[in-house]
């Protein structure tokens, strides 16, 4: 096999392009962790909502049992 002779400036090159996907990657994980906290926000937003409505229904079942005397 033939060797290739890597020069200086190669090197610094290939060592650049190494640091500069590592800040690319940075960047990525940074974006999705503010995704997920969105998420999160949405998530407990949309929990609590319906834990709200069903409480009502539940009260408005509740009543309706009771002007039916049903039980």
């Amino acid at each position: 096999m033939k060797k290739k002779n890597i020069t200086i400036e190669d090197l610094a090159r290939m060592v650049q392009k190494g640091f500069s996907e590592t800040a690319k990657r940075k960047e990525v994980d940074r974006r999705f962790d503010g995704v997920d906290k969105r998420l999160d926000r949405i998530e407990k937003l949309l929990i609590v909502d319906h834990r709200q409505r069903i409480e009502k229904l539940e009260m408005e079942v509740k009543n309706l049992k009771e002007l039916l005397a049903v039980k």
